[in-house]
């Protein structure tokens, strides 16, 4: 699926692209949609910058399977 966004929208809400990425990413995140793996990568971000992101908006991290396999095997 391919969402287009017009410009106008972007420039009238007075947000860019990445912005509104990261904000949908953090919604979606919040409303236990997707895992946080997938949020950062929606975000294009890695996790940890992610993480830093809802640490200063008070978001509590929670983490699927999927996430904690991802974190297990990168150590």
């Amino acid at each position: 699926m391919s969402l287009t966004i017009p410009n106008e929208f972007l420039k009238n809400a007075n947000i860019s692209e990445g912005e509104l990425r990261l904000e949908i990413a953090i919604i979606l995140f919040q409303q236990e949609k997707i895992t946080l793996g997938a949020a950062s990568q929606f975000a294009e971000m890695n996790q940890l910058e992610f993480q830093r992101i809802l640490g200063d908006r008070k978001i509590p991290i929670h983490y699927g399977i999927e996430d904690l396999q991802t974190l297990q095997s990168s150590d």
